[in-house]
């Protein structure tokens, strides 16, 4: 290169060009040629080396390979050559001009951190798009990771950058950043905070990637999509989109229904609610009435024969209905509710199964019923509970109870 820069130099010399003229000219002619070579030899070997992963793609059963090509790995790797030719011929070229030398060094210099940092960030996304295929690692916050290592190889990189063109030790901008570390802190404190908030997270399994999460704070109610450095998003149940800080998840309370997912079954805890006026002491032709109801023949066959024998036993007067032991239609309607659960196809018979008696109410006396459905998807839970409760409904009267319900402007009429 030396020799060509001489002897076009010599030539312009040879036709009559001035010195000074000499000088720029032959620099120019270096220059577009220099810049013809980078061209095409950046399009040669982008070339070679993107047919080599094409061969290489075919014959591979792995998907890496993919994603290094859609992530444009080989491509970056390609500009390597033509900046080390530059390198290597800024010296020649312009050997005239030390100080526009110096310059274009630096500029070499820096865009080669950052070819170095986009091949980095390639190799990266690479392995983000690897690892989510990947059956272990799909519910796991692959994103924040792979942010957390570019956010240090961009802050590593742009220290090295201003140490070339500030012309200042490494070491010596590392001691004068120290002073502005405040402002840093200042300027980074939801990306410190997300880092932060990602780690525990992570450490802590708090959120995974298909986890329903439900966070009343920021309406969010739905599947969690993604999970990165700063951001949380939701997919909600009506298809929208809700974006939530990931320090936000360390900060306040949400609910994460993953136990319930999986769980064997899915909670039904819900109430009726029955007038207390309309609860009473059965009667003997109730009872027999409450006989002819299967689920509850044996039940009440076997009650009746020990309540009749402890109130005869213990010389009882039943003239009066209160005395002794004695049925309640109420009673008898928390034994029918257990009963029905326990016989229904829909609830998990190995979780709890509970019809309890909550502390009255000034709307009525509430009777809880608490059980498990064994299928958790929600349309087929929600039918399952409307199930229970249409027939629980419709037997109240057979009771002799009533439900509760606010008066409407008809009652007010009759």
């Amino acid at each position: 290169m030396e020799k060509i820069s001489h002897w076009l130099y010599n030539e312009l010399q040879n036709i009559g060009v001035s010195e000074n003229w000499a000088k720029y000219l032959n620099m120019l002619i270096l220059v577009v040629a220099l810049t013809l070579i980078l061209l095409l030899v950046d399009f040669i070997i982008k070339k070679i080396i993107i047919n080599a992963f094409g061969k290489l793609i075919s014959k591979s059963k792995t998907q890496f390979d993919d994603f290094l090509v859609r992530n444009k790995t080989p491509r970056n790797i390609a500009h390597i050559a033509p900046i080390l030719i530059a390198y290597e011929t800024i010296p020649h070229i312009f050997r005239d001009f030390p100080k526009l030398e110096n310059i274009l060094f630096k500029v070499i210099e820096v865009f080669g951190i950052v070819l170095f940092l986009w091949i980095v960030r390639s190799l990266l996304n690479t392995l983000k798009d690897f690892f989510k295929t990947l059956p272990n690692l799909k519910d796991k916050p692959i994103d924040s990771y792979i942010q957390v290592f570019m956010i240090f190889s961009w802050g590593i990189g742009i220290l090295f950058a201003f140490s070339i063109i500030t012309g200042m030790e490494l070491w010596k901008f590392l001691t004068a950043l120290g002073t502005a570390s405040a402002i840093i802190i200042l300027v980074f404190r939801d990306t410190i905070l997300g880092f932060v908030a990602s780690i525990q997270v992570s450490i802590n399994d708090m959120v995974r990637i298909g986890d329903w999460i439900t966070f009343e704070k920021y309406g969010a109610d739905g599947d969690v999509i993604e999970i990165n450095l700063s951001t949380v998003k939701v997919q909600n149940f009506d298809k929208t989109i809700t974006t939530i800080p990931t320090y936000a998840l360390i900060s306040d309370s949400f609910r994460n229904w993953r136990g319930m997912t999986n769980a064997q079954g899915r909670r039904i805890k819900r109430s009726l609610i029955l007038k207390q006026e309309s609860i009473h002491f059965v009667t003997k032709s109730e009872l027999e009435a409450l006989k002819s109801i299967s689920l509850l023949t044996p039940y009440l066959s076997s009650k009746e024969e020990d309540i009749k024998n402890y109130n005869q036993q213990n010389e009882i007067d039943k003239s009066v209905l209160i005395n002794g032991r004695n049925l309640t239609n109420i009673g008898v309607f928390r034994k029918y509710v257990d009963l029905y659960l326990n016989n229904h196809s829909g609830i998990n018979k190995e979780m709890m199964i509970m019809a309890r008696q909550l502390a009255p109410t000034s709307q009525g006396l509430p009777i809880e019923i608490y059980a498990f459905s064994s299928d958790k998807r929600w349309e087929n839970y929600e039918y399952i509970m409307a199930d229970i409760f249409d027939h629980l409904l419709a037997a109240i009267p057979y009771f002799n109870l009533e439900g509760f319900e606010l008066p409407s402007s008809s009652n007010f009429k009759k």
